[in-house]
């Protein structure tokens, strides 16, 4: 009896220990692992910059001439149409009086040596397009009647409407590129400046001359990249690498100190075109690594993973 007291009384004990083990024992730390965010890094480059503003220039034939009777008549012959090339002194009409119409050849019967035939040669005076036709062969014209509309090929301009606050910038670029709804571009110099202002947009028309290889269509538009200002051998980012805040009065970029740590960088942006942004201050230099993607919405002193 005595002895099944004390295996009691050592189980007992036993099991006190070993709860108050349990109790004591501390659970192992957990190893805290922060988060990297993947990013693609670029350098900084030197090169030039400029900064352009798109204007729309329409395409305009400025000299046009009209074909016209030299007399009353009926046109016999028309030989051309809407869309006809025509060469300098090409018979266009032939247009015979109303009276050889109504005598017909009795005059060159009773005398064959008078050779009367009252038929008029209409020629164009220049070479160019037909644009438009006002009579067809069989109708009664009056001396002076426009017949036809000829544009001549050689006065092919673009009227380009400049904000009149431009008009400085325009001077320094008296050549210019114009790039057609096709994709052709053609290269234009600006002639002259129409001498008037349009009042409610404050836009004065500028006359540029192109010499084109094929017909251009009058009123087609094209774009005209005007030069507003250029610099070179600058500092320049892509667009992407620059941040900003909600009222983009403070701009910063995200370089890398290391490896796996980027820090907040605020810089002094200069010009920008449509991919790239100058950058004014600071100077960085040419192994210093700036995040390009994955840049927005880090924190100071993030943990980033450069990747390829």
């Amino acid at each position: 009896m005595k002895k099944m007291i004390i295996n009691v009384l050592l189980l007992t004990v036993s099991a006190a220990l070993l709860v108050s083990c349990q109790q004591g024992a501390k659970p192992a730390a957990e190893e805290t692992v922060t988060p990297e965010t993947p990013v693609q890094v670029v350098t900084i480059s030197n090169s030039a910059l400029s900064e352009d503003v798109v204007l729309n220039a329409t395409s305009a034939y400025l000299e046009k001439s009209f074909v016209k009777a030299n007399t009353n008549g009926y046109l016999q012959s028309a030989a051309v149409q809407a869309g006809t090339v025509v060469g300098s002194n090409q018979v266009l009409f032939k247009l015979i009086t109303k009276e050889a119409r109504a005598i017909g050849n009795s005059i060159n019967q009773l005398d064959p040596g008078f050779k009367f035939s009252g038929i008029s040669t209409i020629r164009a005076e220049k070479s160019g397009y037909v644009i438009l036709v006002n009579h067809q062969k069989g109708d009664y014209v009056q001396d002076g009647e426009a017949l036809a509309t000829i544009i001549n090929q050689s006065s092919l301009v673009f009227l380009l409407d400049l904000p009149y606050e431009m008009r400085s910038v325009l001077v320094q670029n008296k050549t210019l590129e114009l790039t057609l709804p096709d994709g052709e571009k053609l290269k234009g110099t600006v002639t002259s400046a129409l001498p008037a202002v349009d009042s409610l947009a404050q836009t004065q028309r500028m006359v540029i001359k192109v010499n084109a290889s094929h017909p251009i269509p009058e009123n087609l538009i094209a774009k005209v990249r005007v030069v507003k200002s250029a610099v070179s051998n600058v500092q320049v980012l892509p667009k992407s690498a620059v941040l900003t805040n909600e009222t983009e009065d403070e701009f910063w970029v995200m370089k890398m100190i290391n490896d796996s740590t980027a820090v907040k960088t605020v810089v002094k942006k200069g010009m920008e075109d449509g991919k790239s942004i100058q950058i004014l201050s600071p100077v960085f230099a040419v192994k210093d690594r700036l995040i390009t993607i994955g840049n927005y919405g880090l924190a100071d002193t993030a943990k980033v993973k450069i990747t390829k």
